[in-house]
């Protein structure tokens, strides 16, 4: 079946279409939210949270505006950054085992297999080194961009800018 029509029936509450995509798309959403809230149990829960609030809303996604792919991405990021935010994550990181930590400063490659079940590491690498900083502390490891501009030490504008540029650079890619 063809994404087109499986999306088309998926806005239409078509049960099967769901499944589809759920299937297609599960692992890169899980991908995307452990590489932010860095538990294997939370990021279960919020990629199948983000599937429900998808389907029922997905009325508001349009081709228009960016691929379907693209939409659920940015759900299932702003989930992931929405539980970070919570005052019950808050409190249970504050007991988390030092490994978890260590395991995070020692990973070079934070776009792990999980990220990468779309094939997306391969296009950000081929990046110039600002952007792939840029794109990982944003999309990958949640950061705000104030939180960018902080870590990277740069005015936001230019995060905001480059931030920008790079995705414009990774749309180019794909095309």
């Amino acid at each position: 079946m063809q994404l087109e029509s499986l999306v088309k029936d998926f806005r239409n509450k078509d049960v099967k279409a769901f499944e589809s995509l759920y299937e297609m798309y599960k692992q890169s959403v899980n991908g995307v939210i452990y590489n932010i809230v860095r538990d294997e149990t939370i990021a279960e829960e919020i990629t199948q949270d983000v599937f429900i609030k998808a389907w029922n809303n997905s009325d508001s996604y349009s081709e228009n505006k960016g691929r379907f792919f693209t939409w659920i991405i940015n759900i299932a990021r702003n989930a992931a950054i929405d539980k970070t935010r919570s005052k019950n994550f808050k409190n249970s990181s504050k007991n988390l085992d030092a490994e978890i930590f260590v395991d995070i400063l020692e990973t070079q490659d934070s776009l792990d297999s999980k990220t990468d079940a779309i094939g997306i590491k391969n296009f950000v690498s081929k990046l110039k080194d600002t952007c792939i900083k840029v794109i990982e502390l944003l999309y990958f490891k949640g950061f705000t961009q104030k939180e960018v501009s902080e870590a990277l030490n740069l005015p936001i504008g230019t995060v905001k800018t480059r931030n920008r540029n790079c995705i414009n650079e990774l749309r180019t890619m794909l095309k």
